[in-house]
């Protein structure tokens, strides 16, 4: 038996080669990376298509990613780039995006690093989840799509990335509607040393427990009950369906899924390296840049992740126009539990000045 210590482990997962038993998506997906002379829509008949609910997938690529999305809506009107949460996924927006087309939005929905379709262009870029790494995607994806300033919307991970985008890159953005507010994390050492009420602490058992080998190690045998125990918790008054879970799940079949989840929680500790290449944005991050587009925020009244606000604790944050709505029993998971309140978010803040 070999033996390895934390350190080493940790450089491991961080770079994406840590050998753990997870189920991939079939080698011709693997495999169907776009050539620099084929368009997203050509390529898209050479993927598996995780959520044919959403309608066709597409790729297209970037520096570091081939990032997959769906897409809906007329292609001349506004561009509204929604971000999926963690243990989630683009099934999220199901129903926002449908009611966002009509009114003549184009909507997309692009899969986070290390989730479905989405696939690293190297096998040495490090898996890194850290949240200018989320920022930098988002922008990253609407200059590969040539899409110059975008409604943002988000919640969880992809909220995070949309907040960063919204805060490093205003004019990129037209506005910003965001769940759970402020998504930036204070990462200052005395910050993230500083406890949170027991009842939030509790609520987040899995950033301690994936800081350990036998979190790793539970994540990659246990996905799909990890994603069902998070959103029990998080939702507690959300009747999602088996078929709901199911859809979500297969998300996790990416080969860079554990490495991505991993690094995200163990970077919000301080526990594993960030990417160098991030590091002038991190600096930046670390300042709490505040977000000075025309935003709409959202708590779910039932969210059993992050104890809902009346919006003043996060007020000093947003420096430009900002509505605050909490909306009666959503929890974690909003856009998909209450797709109606989400899309009237996005509706308000298009006209928000």
């Amino acid at each position: 038996m070999v033996v390895i210590d934390r350190r080493t482990f940790n450089a491991m997962v961080t770079a994406g080669l840590a050998q753990v038993a997870l189920p991939a998506f079939p080698a011709e997906a693997a495999a169907a990376v776009m050539r620099d002379d084929v368009s997203p829509q050509s390529a898209s008949a050479q993927l598996i298509n995780p959520l044919p609910e959403l309608g066709p997938i597409h790729q297209v690529r970037t520096d570091l990613m081939d990032i997959a999305y769906h897409t809906a809506g007329p292609a001349h009107g506004p561009a509204v780039l929604l971000g999926h949460g963690w243990p989630y996924s683009p099934d999220a927006y199901r129903h926002v995006m449908p009611q966002l087309a009509r009114r003549g939005f184009h909507v997309l929905v692009p899969y986070l690093r290390g989730h479905g379709p989405t696939r690293f262009r190297d096998k040495d870029i490090i898996r890194s989840g850290q949240q200018a790494a989320l920022g930098s995607d988002v922008i990253a994806f609407m200059d590969a799509l040539g899409i110059r300033r975008a409604l943002f919307g988000g919640y969880d991970w992809g909220g995070r990335g949309v907040c960063v985008a919204a805060a490093l890159w205003p004019e990129r953005c037209r506005g910003l509607v965001s769940v759970n507010s402020y998504l930036i994390q204070n990462l200052n050492e005395t910050a993230i040393e500083t406890p949170d009420p027991p009842e939030v602490e509790s609520a987040h058992w899995y950033y301690y427990y994936l800081l350990t080998e036998r979190g790793a190690v539970g994540l990659a045998k246990n996905t799909k009950e990890f994603a069902r125990v998070v959103w029990k918790r998080n939702s507690p008054k959300w009747r999602s369906t088996e078929a709901d879970l199911d859809r979500a799940a297969r998300m996790f079949d990416n080969p860079d899924y554990i490495a991505v989840v991993l690094n995200v929680y163990r970077v919000r500790r301080h526990d594993a390296p960030t990417d160098p290449r991030y590091a002038d944005l991190e600096a930046r991050l670390l300042k709490q840049p505040p977000i000075t587009v025309p935003a709409v925020t959202l708590d779910g009244l039932a969210d059993g992740s992050l104890p809902p606000t009346n919006g003043a604790s996060s007020a000093a944050h947003f420096t430009g126009p900002r509505v605050h709505h909490q909306v009666p029993d959503a929890g974690h998971n909003l856009p998909q539990e209450r797709p109606e309140a989400f899309t009237d978010a996005v509706l308000e803040v298009s006209r928000l000045r």
